[in-house]
């Protein structure tokens, strides 16, 4: 590693003057063994901290770098995760490059569920973190170490998807006290082997300014959670399981029954698999919420056997 600790050396000194200003904030990156999928959430009294703090690359790793944000630690940390180093081993490589080390903040973990995190001395109180079972939270400026305890906990005893322990974990982490100085931007960043062929970014939202963050947050994330359903249901009928594609599509519609694309792609799945009356339920459903859907509906093959029916014929004729 000698080699690549001098290579450290030089790709980290533009980054040192990078952050002038702390990132006082509270992160936890996380893994799901089962699924692959690696994960950030982050939040802080900070504009558009999901700009600079989360990273994840899929059956790599995950990194949150904060404090005096050295975005560095993120790139060339999962760099050095992809060659086989563990999460301590990066860190150390890491710090030991960076002239500045005492002022950063970072966990890391990689897609064996193995986890570290450091604080350096410099950072400002309270600062410090906590390693849990295929997780690791960390915070600065806090107004205690209940923060990264409450997340934690949450992380580990909630169920569900990664995506869904995550934000659990933040908004345990408000709940907790969060950053001493208040609220103003959030984000959830997930990333999944194979899940767009080389793309594999699962859930990416942020809330860049906001008195309510973890609101908006949540509620980006129901809509997101809703419409990755229909990105699922559209790979699976494009895969010929089409019974798939129905179930998945009413997955979406039941995750979030406010997003009238959810109800117009279940009509389609439903039409396609002959089952017409539950699609032109949802088809109306749709066309209620966002009328300009019917110029779509008219020229739509997937809807090709409802065409011929009264029902139809009276719906795309409301006015």
């Amino acid at each position: 590693m000698k080699k690549t600790i001098n290579v450290l050396s030089l790709l980290l000194m533009p980054a040192l003057v990078w952050a002038a200003m702390p990132v006082s904030t509270f992160s936890i990156v996380g893994c799901d063994t089962a699924t692959g999928e690696l994960g950030v959430a982050v939040a802080s009294k900070y504009f558009a901290v999901g700009a600079i703090v989360p990273w994840a690359k899929a059956d790599v790793g995950a990194a949150a770098t904060q404090s005096y944000v050295n975005p560095d630690y993120g790139i060339i940390g999962l760099e050095l995760l992809q060659q086989g180093l563990s999460p301590r081993q990066v860190i150390d490589s890491l710090t030991r490059a960076d002239s500045m080390f005492e002022r950063r903040q970072v966990g890391i973990i990689d897609s064996r569920g193995r986890a570290a995190n450091f604080t350096g001395a410099e950072c400002l109180p309270w600062a410090g973190g906590r390693v849990g079972r295929h997780c690791a939270a960390q915070g600065n400026i806090l107004i205690s170490g209940e923060v990264v305890d409450k997340m934690i906990t949450a992380f580990e005893n909630v169920t569900g998807e990664l995506s869904d322990k995550l934000l659990s974990a933040l908004l345990a982490g408000d709940t907790a006290g969060g950053d001493s100085r208040g609220r103003q931007s959030a984000a959830l960043y997930v990333v999944r082997p194979g899940q767009w062929r080389r793309y594999d970014t699962k859930i990416d939202i942020r809330v860049d300014d906001s008195q309510d963050p973890f609101g908006e947050l949540t509620r980006l994330y129901k809509m997101a959670k809703a419409l990755s359903r229909l990105d699922q249901a559209y790979r699976l009928r494009m895969q010929g399981d089409l019974a798939g594609a129905v179930s998945a599509a009413k997955e979406a519609v039941e995750l979030n029954a406010n997003i009238p694309e959810t109800h117009y792609d279940y009509a389609c799945y439903l039409s396609l698999s002959g089952q017409h009356d539950q699609a032109m339920r949802s088809l109306t459903t749709a066309i209620q919420m966002t009328p300009k859907f019917k110029a779509m509906a008219v020229g739509d093959s997937d809807l090709e056997a409802l065409r011929g029916r009264d029902d139809f014929g009276r719906l795309m004729a409301e006015k």
